[in-house]
């Protein structure tokens, strides 16, 4: 994975990405994946996108657990789980897009390629609500709290025991933690 940076000199977007080429010949890849995060300075990521071609399948046709992994981690991390059920869609190889609540996904077939598959995940406000919405819960709009408030349900000795673990390393699976937990979706 690349670190995070800029993605140009005048740009206020920042991006990373992971790019591997299983098997290629002399013009192009013929088996590869490619992943980019895109979001801003502070770490907010706007949109995830994906790119693999010639995916390794099993005899039904099925993408293989280890390509499908990448798309559960991304969805799951997301929290957004009305966009579990488009991995099924996405194993199976198969179109699936899905709009709710100012985000998108879609797994699409890129046309005229056989075996080229894009992925997409984003958060997009296209109402002038989702637009004010996303504007005025803007950290940007607000001053930072020099004291950061804990709720007097939990005592100091609770808050330190147990500490809540990043989001970002934490996929449900390799940690044998529940992924359906109050610390990953709330």
């Amino acid at each position: 994975m690349s670190e995070w940076k800029a993605a140009s000199m005048r740009n206020r977007s920042y991006e990373c990405y992971f790019q591997r080429i299983h098997e290629r010949d002399e013009v192009r890849p013929l088996s590869s994946t490619f992943v980019r995060v895109r979001g801003n300075e502070r770490g907010d990521i706007v949109e995830i996108r994906a790119k693999i071609v010639g995916p390794q399948t099993d005899a039904q046709g099925r993408l293989a657990p280890a390509v499908l992994r990448i798309f559960e981690i991304i969805v799951k991390q997301a929290c957004w789980r009305d966009f579990e059920d488009a991995l099924a869609s996405i194993q199976s190889l198969r179109n699936v897009e899905y709009e709710q609540f100012g985000a998108y996904l879609s797994f699409t077939r890129e046309a005229g390629s056989e075996n080229s598959f894009n992925f997409i995940l984003g958060l997009k406000a296209t109402s002038s609500s989702q637009v004010r919405t996303k504007a005025y819960f803007s950290a940007d709009s607000w001053l930072a709290t020099t004291k950061p408030r804990i709720p007097q349900t939990l005592s100091s000795s609770t808050a330190s025991s147990h500490p809540q673990p990043p989001l970002a390393l934490n996929d449900g699976v390799s940690s044998g933690h529940n992924s359906r937990s109050i610390w990953n979706c709330g």
